[in-house]
């Protein structure tokens, strides 16, 4: 059964001046999305790389149905698989006000960006039966 769906988009230049302020980045992002190196060479794919995990921050507070309220940013991220695809890995807190708020769920994301813009889909699926 559907819980909740969120859906954000963000303009991915807004993130330009992020990449040279570590305040911000650190404000937003979990250490686990934070990256250098690669990306200080090409920092339209910084830009990007950021732009979707913060939408995919936004869908995830409304799919949920809280806003940010009674979340840290930090306590939630955008992790990749081995083939690559993205999920989200939670810290306890979140975890805790999944389990609070929902019972057993499993939460789905889906990203996507182009130049401009970056998306991200949120469904989080309340699983029936299971135990919490």
């Amino acid at each position: 059964m559907i819980y909740g769906i969120g859906t954000d988009i963000a303009k991915v230049s807004r993130f330009e001046r992020w990449l040279t302020n570590d305040a911000l980045i650190n404000r937003f992002f979990a250490e686990e999305e934070c990256f250098t190196g690669a990306f200080d060479r090409n920092p339209s794919a910084a830009c990007q790389h950021y732009a979707a995990r913060f939408a995919a921050k936004e869908a995830f507070s409304k799919a949920l149905g809280t806003g940010f309220v009674g979340l840290s940013l930090k306590d939630f991220w955008v992790a990749k698989d081995e083939a690559g695809k993205p999920f989200f890995a939670f810290g306890e807190a979140t975890k805790n006000l999944l389990k609070e708020r929902v019972g057993a769920c499993r939460v789905h994301l889906s990203l996507s960006h182009e130049k401009e813009y970056a998306t991200a889909f949120v469904v989080i699926e309340k699983r029936e039966g299971e135990a919490d």
